[in-house]
């Protein structure tokens, strides 16, 4: 009996951006591991997935990881998805993959969708080599973060909230001047919307567009 935590990427936004092997993973597990099941109650009814669900995020995570160690190891196939993109990709998941290594337990990540990698594409900017920031700190460790990230020679990509979207930007642009800069928000929905130019020109044109949604920033390294 193979002991397997099956990773299964889910879509960013659209729908139909699931691949055919994960809507198969996801019919064929006894249990789905997921961040809200609100949310991924969605995808299943409109891919007809059955699957038993049970919560798992960032609040319950380490309370629940021994019973799922237990549950795979009695030998049910367990899956792990999160709300939008590839878990453990500023989502819930690291920890469990980690704890599945220990108990030599099979880990199997699905290639799928990511907002970062798809962002990063189609920004237009170098993407030989490049940083990936996540969420920055919201208060401790903020400023020294925008500092590190001012100084580095390859592009950095950060994910933001609508909440703090210009708040980010023009803190960006008191270290940066005339830094090349993308914003890319919504990114594979109906309102999907691409900033491009230097980060006053962004800042400028996000503040006359409706802010809402997810924000992916895309920042040139420093030449």
């Amino acid at each position: 009996m193979e002991k397997v935590l099956y990773i299964i990427p889910t879509p960013i936004g659209n729908l139909e951006d699931m691949t055919l092997r994960s809507i198969r993973l996801l019919k064929e597990s006894d249990i789905v591991l997921a961040e809200d099941t609100r949310v991924t109650r969605k995808l299943f009814n409109h891919y007809d997935v059955k699957t038993k669900m049970i919560s798992y995020h960032v609040f319950n995570e380490h309370q629940k990881i021994q019973k799922i160690i237990s549950i795979i190891n009695e030998g049910l196939k367990v899956s792990l998805v999160s709300d939008a993109g590839t878990p453990s990709i500023s989502d819930p998941g690291f920890l469990l993959i980690r704890e599945c290594i220990k108990h030599n337990i099979n880990v199997i990540c699905l290639p799928g969708p990511t907002a970062c990698i798809s962002a990063l594409v189609q920004s237009g900017l170098p993407s030989d080599k490049f940083n990936f920031e996540g969420f920055i700190p919201v208060k401790k460790g903020r400023k020294k973060v925008l500092s590190d990230i001012a100084t580095r020679k390859s592009t950095t990509i950060i994910y933001e909230s609508p909440h703090r979207i210009l708040k980010t930007l023009k803190e960006l642009n008191e270290i940066i001047n005339n830094r090349n800069i993308v914003v890319l928000k919504e990114l594979t929905k109906i309102h999907e919307s691409v900033f491009r130019g230097t980060i006053s020109d962004v800042i400028n044109a996000i503040s006359k567009s409706k802010i809402k949604g997810e924000f992916v920033i895309i920042l040139d390294g420093n030449k």
